[in-house]
């Protein structure tokens, strides 16, 4: 089996999440998104599984205001089936694709209790404790459907190159 990069709409991706995702719901808006898939032989006509998609990651701006500068998106989901190394292989290529796009950083959120192995092996950073709680407000109230502990904020650079 080899994994291969594939493109998604945000609508496919969502309905990716909506499926897969242990304790998130789908996004509603997105800058780009990605998708991967298992083949045999290597051939891209050669897809298989559950649609051919075995993952899915969702980029678009920051959700915390202060790091909406420009110059950063937030890896908003990833999300797979379980197959081995697509996590790594999803966080590698939104890496690659925000350098692309002339991106300088991206970061991303995970629960204490996942390890961030795919993370590491794709370049990001781990940067510390990070938001949790409740989103709601006496001024604007709210059904908190997500997971309310603290997160783990992680961050990957593009390192400028000296002349």
């Amino acid at each position: 089996m080899k994994l291969i990069l594939v493109p998604v709409t945000l609508e496919e991706a969502n309905a990716f999440v909506s499926h897969w995702h242990r304790h998130h719901r789908p996004v509603p808006g997105a800058k780009f998104c990605v998708g991967v898939a298992a083949v045999e032989g290597g051939q891209p006509d050669e897809v298989k599984s559950c649609w051919g998609i075995v993952g899915v990651a969702i980029v678009g701006r920051p959700v915390a205001r202060m790091l909406d500068d420009g110059w950063t998106l937030e890896v908003n989901r990833t999300c797979t089936d379980g197959t081995p190394n697509a996590n790594s292989c999803l966080y590698g290529a939104v890496r690659r694709a925000a350098w692309a796009l002339g991106y300088k950083r991206l970061i991303t959120y995970t629960l204490a209790e996942e390890c961030g192995a795919s993370l590491r092996a794709a370049g990001f950073k781990l940067m510390g404790e990070a938001g949790g709680g409740p989103w709601n407000r006496e001024s604007r109230p709210r059904i908190d459907t997500h997971p309310l502990q603290k997160k783990i904020r992680w961050e990957a650079a593009l390192k400028e190159s000296k002349p």
